[in-house]
């Protein structure tokens, strides 16, 4: 229960950071998208009120030059002088007509706009004196929206009219803004969603090995206490009674003594296959390759396995047709002979027989190990390389069996680049397939 609760949780903290990260990626690559649409429409806007603002100066420097005695004093001269600033840099296509000019005085106040437009709002239009060649944004009647910039003339005189103000409507700009963050936002709601699916995915994928793993440790420490807890039992007893009966003579307590001697021989063995196994589990199953003739070397492995089958009253036999080197660790190769073929002795009879077959197929070496012993189950056939897996428990612990032959059987073809297949034998029997490479 502790297990699941401690898993639901990583779940839950799983899902809560992928729901972050993955909402901070799309806030970050909305805001950039936003920022880049902003500046690239404002920059077109803010170019055009810079070149209509320098085409002004440069028209007032040629009125500054033509117009000099030119009479002032009239409301009229500067509307007219308005007009005609605006009527010969059209003509002349240098002012863009997008652009609204307001001419101030000295004190800012408005002395005339084209198509006096402006007149009702007045009031409204910000203007500074102190904030000249630079853009603003103007905000008029709280429903119209501009972008500004205020400069200094020459040519009209000072004391009516002395500054230009450039107004250029930016509502269309701010509409495709606006409709751009109810895009954003309307997103958002869809990603939450989104992320709320996929982190749950992700999160559920990455636990899966994690869960997977914590499931196969902790079958793996109970079985490695059972495997331990047996034996010690065992042995304890039987000192126990030895200490019981100081005096007595040793042939009268042979059979407990090679009890005792064979648990800890089993006790030996599983240590050392348990190490065997950590070592791979930490990719540190080291192999020292060298070329070698595999049938000559099978042959030399299973020939003292052949007098001990024909005491059991059972057959080996060798049909070995690779007739070529590979390039193996001979060390490795021998461990993994020997797992196969004291199964196969232990889980056949009197009259069964055990073959040795090596050939070449798809360009690898195959090696057969067949027997027509009792057999596995085919639930076994899936599980009978996992660790400490053992289809009948009583029958391996008279064998001597822990269960993990061949688990290290699997991870010495692996290091090899090989695959190492169980499969029923027919009409009876196991056969396992090996393949290696050159």
């Amino acid at each position: 229960m502790e297990e699941k609760d401690g898993l639901k949780f990583k779940l839950f903290k799983l899902i809560i950071s992928n729901i972050l990260i993955l909402l901070t990626m799309f806030a970050i690559f909305g805001l950039f998208i936003f920022v880049m649409v902003s500046n690239s429409i404002y920059t077109t806007v803010d170019k055009e009120l810079y070149d209509t603002r320098n085409q002004i100066l440069e028209i007032d420097n040629m009125f500054a030059k033509s117009n000099k005695n030119r009479p002032a004093g009239e409301f009229q001269f500067f509307r007219d002088a308005l007009k005609e600033y605006r009527d010969y840099a059209i003509t002349r296509n240098a002012i863009n007509p997008n652009v609204i000019m307001i001419l101030r005085d000295t004190n800012g106040n408005i002395v005339s706009d084209e198509f006096d437009r402006f007149y009702n709002y007045s009031d409204d239009i910000d203007f500074n004196i102190k904030n000249l060649d630079k853009i603003y944004d103007e905000e008029i009647a709280k429903k119209f929206y501009y972008r500004g910039i205020n400069f200094e003339i020459s040519t009209i005189p000072e004391n009516s009219g002395k500054y230009v103000q450039l107004l250029i409507n930016v509502d269309s700009e701010r509409m495709l803004l606006k409709g751009y963050l109810q895009i954003i936002g309307y997103s958002i709601v869809i990603i939450c969603g989104l992320c709320l699916f996929v982190s749950y995915y992700i999160s559920k994928k990455t636990l899966g090995p994690l869960k997977e793993s914590m499931t196969k440790q902790m079958e793996f420490v109970q079985n490695v206490s059972h495997e331990l807890r047996t034996p010690l039992t065992i042995i304890q007893a039987k000192q126990e009674l030895l200490l019981q009966e100081p005096n007595a003579k040793i042939i009268d307590k042979s059979e407990d003594i090679v009890l005792t001697l064979n648990e800890t021989k089993r006790l030996s063995k599983l240590v050392k296959d348990l190490l065997i196994l950590s070592r791979a589990d930490n990719q540190k199953m080291v192999l020292q390759k060298e070329q070698v003739n595999i049938d000559e070397y099978i042959k030399e492995i299973v020939s003292p396995y052949i007098e001990v089958a024909e005491i059991e009253e059972k057959k080996i036999s060798l049909n070995l047709d690779y007739k070529m080197d590979i390039n193996i660790d001979t060390s490795k190769i021998y461990q993994l002979m020997i797992i196969l073929l004291d199964n196969a002795i232990k889980y056949t009879e009197c009259g069964d027989e055990i073959q040795i077959n090596t050939y070449q197929k798809d360009n690898k070496c195959v090696i057969e190990v067949k027997d027509t012993g009792i057999g596995v189950s085919d639930e076994g056939l899936k599980r009978i390389f996992e660790r400490f897996y053992r289809e009948d428990r009583a029958r391996n612990r008279e064998t001597g069996g822990t269960g993990l032959g061949l688990s290290i059987a699997n991870m010495i073809v692996s290091a090899h680049n090989g695959t190492i297949k169980a499969s029923h034998n027919q009409p009876k029997g196991t056969v396992f397939t090996i393949k290696l490479p050159k």
